[in-house]
């Protein structure tokens, strides 16, 4: 089905291409998960399925790629539209039309689709992806999560031969995210659709791959192989198979159910280990916000209703709960975006919305879901100066912050030719140069392989130790396992619980952790407090 000859791709002025003598054959019906570092060339290797490499990207492609027998260097991205349906990493870059129906029939009808085919095939996916409810909303109106989920229906309701998807799930919530995995594995096994993916969450879609690539990046071999076998000695892994790799199980579990089908004689080991006593957040001294029993309208939608929240220094908590529950809504309100319709937003004794946005900037910093609204230059050195103008910070602060997070990234680089994770990377460090008392961030995991996302969890707990609050929405449930003092779940604008981050967590089978899941009852929430608590290598 798809055919890579000795491809390599090299982007004009670049050091080194981009990926090197990758050969591989996907056959029909198989989904094949590509893996690696952020920036080791896997959206490339999309995009040259999809034709959009070369021809739209630019660059030098060497070898040949090949799709249901069209060669990508002789065929346009229209000339594979029938065959090929991709999703990016940017859902509002994939919007061509306003709401959500329309969305889902416009492929169809540049094909020339017949109208009934087209209504029953845009009623199919509203069910298959949830979106129902969502049929007539204004595609800017909903959550980055929604927009994941409509990016993805307005590709399946063409129901092409090949999928193509970069971080398909990044953006949802566990429980959306299963629900696009399931549509997935039935394109795959039910209709013998071929599904090539990248994805940085391996926790939760490596159990469901045929065969895994690993691009290692700095010009290495392409690593082919199995699911297990790639895990092996991939440098990046989920939970689960890090805790496999501990424990010494072989062969290597790929699912939670696998897992705790070997951990029986680690339950017991774990469960004559004494309880560490809990460690005291230092969430004391003046509160840094308040919110106060805030409703916040948007448009029709009630998007908080009636939510107090206090936060203080040295405390790190996880806004958690499905897209569309109203955590993005949240952080806006902390930093002015919106102004409550009832209730009252505190932050460092400033209204947020009436407060001039340089004297906030020192309360209060915020990384939103799209890290191309914070960037603005030219060049990563030219963003990374302005920030550390804009912060008061030393020179170069910037910059050692990017390469900290994620070293390699080049100072001529214009922002819009980073990979997500890049991007994000960048607007995290602009954000955290201000060192601003109050940090919040919007998904701050979406696109970042596990070395950055460790490198994160570092930065944040310094900041954490050094009195900063933090407050991130996510869905990354092992990033809350790992960094949270304490968790905030949303539903339906309600605040639904709040809590120490083990209470919270353990107790929804949807926000706990995959140590969690294969250990049972227990403060142990990831695989670090395993291997201490046993004394694993």
């Amino acid at each position: 089905m798809i055919t890579f000859e000795s491809v390599s791709v090299r982007y004009a002025d670049a050091a080194a291409p981009a990926v090197s003598g990758v050969d591989l054959k996907i056959p029909e019906g198989e989904l094949c998960l590509l893996v690696g570092p952020s920036g080791s060339g896997k959206s490339t290797l999309l995009g040259a399925v999809s034709g959009l490499v070369p021809h739209f990207t630019g660059g030098e492609l060497r070898g040949r790629v090949t799709v249901c027998g069209r060669d990508t260097r002789t065929h346009r991205p229209r000339d594979l539209a029938d065959v090929v349906g991709t999703v990016g990493q940017d859902p509002l870059g994939h919007f061509v039309t306003d709401t959500v129906e329309d969305e889902l029939a416009y492929g169809m009808e540049s094909l020339g689709l017949p109208g009934d085919v087209m209504r029953r095939r845009v009623e199919e996916t509203l069910d298959l992806l949830g979106l129902a409810e969502l049929r007539d909303r204004p595609l800017v109106t909903l959550s980055g999560g929604q927009r994941q989920r409509v990016a993805i229906g307005s590709v399946l309701t063409v129901h092409p031969k090949v999928l193509v998807l970069d971080e398909p799930t990044s953006a949802l919530d566990p429980g959306a995210a299963e629900e696009v995995l399931a549509v997935l594995q039935r394109l795959v096994h039910d209709l013998g659709t071929t599904v090539l993916l990248a994805e940085h969450r391996l926790e939760r879609v490596v159990q469901y791959a045929d065969q895994v690539v690993l691009l290692p990046g700095d010009g290495q071999q392409p690593v082919v192989g199995s699911p297990a076998e790639v895990m092996a000695v991939s440098p990046v892994f989920p939970p689960v198979v890090a805790l496999g790799r501990a424990a010494g199980w072989r062969p290597l579990p790929l699912s939670v159910r696998d897992a705790r089908r070997k951990a029986g004689p680690l339950r017991e080991r774990l469960s004559s280990v004494p309880v560490p006593a809990a460690t005291a957040t230092e969430a004391t001294g003046e509160p840094l916000a308040v919110l106060d029993r805030v409703g916040v309208r948007r448009d029709a939608v009630r998007a908080l209703d009636g939510v107090s929240l206090t936060l203080r220094p040295g405390e790190v908590t996880a806004l958690m709960g499905r897209n569309g529950a109203g955590k993005s809504t949240l952080l806006g309100s902390l930093v002015g975006l919106h102004t409550p319709s009832s209730g009252t937003v505190s932050v460092g004794g400033l209204t947020p919305h009436r407060a001039q946005p340089r004297t906030l900037l020192a309360q209060v910093g915020l990384v939103p879901q799209e890290p191309r609204d914070l960037l603005y230059c030219d060049t990563v050195a030219a963003e990374c100066a302005a920030a550390d103008g804009d912060g008061g910070a030393t020179p170069g602060a910037c910059r050692a912050l990017v390469e900290h997070l994620l070293p390699g990234i080049g100072d001529d680089v214009h922002p819009r030719d980073l990979s997500e994770g890049q991007r994000l990377t960048l607007a995290l460090a602009v954000v955290l140069t201000a060192r601003p008392r109050l940090v919040l961030l919007d998904e701050p995991t979406r696109g970042l392989d596990y070395a950055a996302k460790a490198r994160l969890v570092t930065i944040l707990r310094e900041l954490a130790e050094a009195g900063h609050g933090i407050l991130l929405a996510t869905h990354d449930v092992e990033l809350a396992a790992e960094l949270a003092h304490r968790t905030v779940i949303l539903a339906e604008g309600e605040l639904v619980a709040d809590g120490p981050t083990a209470e919270v967590v353990v107790g929804s089978p949807a926000f706990a952790p995959q140590v969690a899941k294969i250990v049972g009852e227990g403060p142990w929430l990831t695989v670090p407090q395993v291997v201490d608590a046993l004394g694993l290598s």
